[in-house]
């Protein structure tokens, strides 16, 4: 009798890839964790439990069919293993590398529940796109038959190419425009190499082109190119993200030395392409022989404070005004950093900056305690009186998160409905906003989210203008 493929994990434990030591990986943007092997990645997607209700897949915002593409996995189908992955991930190698599965599917794992360890679903998934992509398995996108309406896409983010994808695939003739050099919105310039390293989202863009996809980049979006984006085009999917840092407004709070978490890592990425960078050449936005100290808690935060690591910074420390377990960053993003080297000061708050002339010296620092819950059921930190101190820092990071930028003032288009936060008001599942024809994905409608959230909106939006297209509606209204 044939052994039992599935439910292993009674025998066999949770194996991560191997992870490169931290004092070798800090000296380099390679990620950090190797490929499994084959037989490893069948033995792990082998403790799958295979349960009736599969908590990992209604927790993931695509709900990819995981059981089964594990299921694939450990009986060596790895080819249909993809197929099966991709029929509802865009990006499955990108989201096996930088979605917070603890957060998401391997923490709702029912092994997980039982004690056994969760199943390694998202080292799995990089495993079989990775494979997919060696084995020539990964093909560029080649339409049955073209169709004559047209999309524009502002924003070449995860949202905006998720929808191209879709789009592209059923025919339709799609052009994204982007204000970068290069497309992948913050995956290309706002994640490091060693959470994802670059080539892996440069080959997606090619595939894309080399699908049919226009991309024109360097394109700053401004109320002239919208209204003729809009005039070009049968519809338009606003994807454009939220890139306007959230600031801190304090003593001492403009001096030199103090800078927003999206221009360091930009600099710090544009670098890994081998760009010219003056403010990275300059030292201004180097952590290089630095005291470093970053503000916030989130996965920028992370991305900062390891990036300091790399660039050889003397120390890095990271303050957070709550604690370890209310923080939003992935717990295993922190343990990362504190196996290289960063401090985190937990219950710790800036109040102002101190100077050295007319640079930064330090970080006047209020210690905090957890108080009652706020509106959202979070304790609220409240400040510890008599309890403050400096902490030196000759480069400070603000990592507070991202806020959307005044879209109908830029683009003079008051009927794009906003919400109290600023982010476009779009309807539940297709994206629809208010003005004819225009539609919005991802976080310019979230807020800061993830980019698994935003390939979920890009899939969705596409689908429901494929639909109208399909029944021969008009989308975009004359003008």
């Amino acid at each position: 009798m044939a052994e039992q493929p599935m439910l292993k994990f009674v025998k066999i434990d949770r194996d991560m890839p191997e992870k490169r030591d931290a004092d070798v990986r800090r000296e380099d943007f390679r990620e950090i964790y190797a490929e499994y092997a084959d037989a490893k990645a069948k033995e792990q997607a082998s403790r799958c439990s295979q349960c009736g209700v599969p908590y990992c897949q209604s927790h993931c915002p695509l709900h990819n069919n995981i059981p089964d593409w594990l299921k694939l996995t450990a009986e060596g189908r790895l080819r249909e293993a993809y197929e099966v992955s991709q029929a509802t991930n865009t990006f499955p190698e990108i989201c096996g590398r930088i979605c917070p599965q603890d957060r998401l599917c391997e923490g709702n794992c029912v092994i997980e529940q039982s004690g056994h360890g969760t199943v390694t679903i998202g080292s799995v998934e990089k495993y079989i796109t990775d494979t997919a992509w060696e084995e020539g398995w990964v093909q560029p996108i080649a339409p049955v038959a073209e169709r004559a309406e047209s999309v524009g896409i502002i924003g070449a983010g995860p949202g905006g190419l998720a929808a191209a994808d879709v789009l592209r695939r059923a025919g339709v003739q799609v052009t994204v425009y982007d204000r970068y050099d290069r497309a992948g919105g913050l995956m290309t310039y706002g994640i490091p190499g060693f959470k994802l390293e670059k080539d892996v989202v440069m080959r997606r863009n090619d595939q894309l082109e080399q699908g049919g996809v226009k991309f024109v980049l360097n394109c700053d979006v401004d109320a002239d190119i919208f209204a003729s984006i809009r005039a070009e085009h049968d519809a338009v999917i606003i994807a454009t993200g939220v890139y306007k840092s959230r600031d801190l407004s304090m003593p001492n709070g403009d001096v030199a030395g103090i800078e927003k978490a999206i221009d360091f890592l930009t600099a710090s990425n544009r670098k890994s392409f081998g760009d010219e960078v003056a403010d990275f050449d300059s030292g201004r936005l180097s952590a290089e022989g630095k005291r470093v100290v970053v503000i916030g808690g989130g996965d920028t935060a992370m991305d900062c404070v390891r990036t300091s690591i790399r660039q050889g910074a003397t120390s890095v420390k990271c303050l957070y005004r709550r604690d370890r377990a209310n923080m939003p960053g992935s717990q295993r993003e922190v343990q990362n950093a504190e196996e290289e080297g960063v401090v985190f000061e937990w219950l710790s708050a800036p109040k102002g900056f101190t100077t050295d002339g007319d640079s930064v010296a330090g970080v006047m620092v209020q210690k905090m305690r957890l108080g009652a819950p706020d509106a959202t059921g979070r304790q609220a930190p409240e400040v510890i009186e008599g309890a403050d101190y400096v902490e030196d820092a000759d480069l400070v990071i603000k990592a507070l998160g991202f806020e959307p930028e005044d879209l109908p003032k830029l683009w003079d288009t008051d009927d794009l409905d906003v919400t109290r936060w600023g982010t476009i008001k779009a309807e539940f599942t297709t994206g629809k906003t208010a003005v004819d024809g225009v539609y919005a994905v991802g976080d310019i409608v979230r807020g800061a989210s993830l980019v698994v959230w935003a390939i979920r909106d890009g899939r969705d939006c596409a689908e429901a203008i494929l639909e109208k297209f399909s029944a021969g509606e008009t989308v975009m209204a004359a003008e």
